[in-house]
């Protein structure tokens, strides 16, 4: 069983910058492609930024230059550094990791519950 957990979260000043964290446990051989998503109340969940485990990276266009994700495989755990902040509104950002228990090859699709954030970015 796998447990994937986000954290990080609150309040972020206009300017400001905030870090997330995301920590998958448990029976974990590798995990391949660690994403994180938003969404806002009322709207569609999207792609924020995503990573593999050969280290390349994918940007939602408009956060492109703000934000950077990174990973450490070591402790199987991703991070979203958000700069720049902008005013506005609360989102959930959600942790999506593509896990592969036993070295198989079958890859299962694990969410976290989500960190609250409220900016704009």
């Amino acid at each position: 069983q796998v447990q994937v957990v986000e954290s990080g979260g609150g309040l972020a000043q206009p300017g400001g910058s905030l870090r997330l964290s995301c920590v998958a446990q448990g029976d974990i051989f590798i995990i391949y492609t660690m994403g994180w998503y938003r969404q806002a109340p009322g709207k569609q969940s999207e792609l924020v930024a995503a990573t593999t485990s050969g280290g390349q990276t994918n940007y939602l266009d408009a956060l492109k230059g703000r934000f950077t994700i990174s990973r450490d495989n070591a402790t199987n755990t991703a991070y979203l550094q958000k700069n720049n902040l902008k005013p506005g509104g609360t989102a959930g950002y959600y942790c999506r990791d593509g896990v592969d228990t036993g070295g198989w090859g079958t890859v299962d699709e694990q969410w976290g519950r989500g960190t609250q954030v409220t900016d704009s970015s």
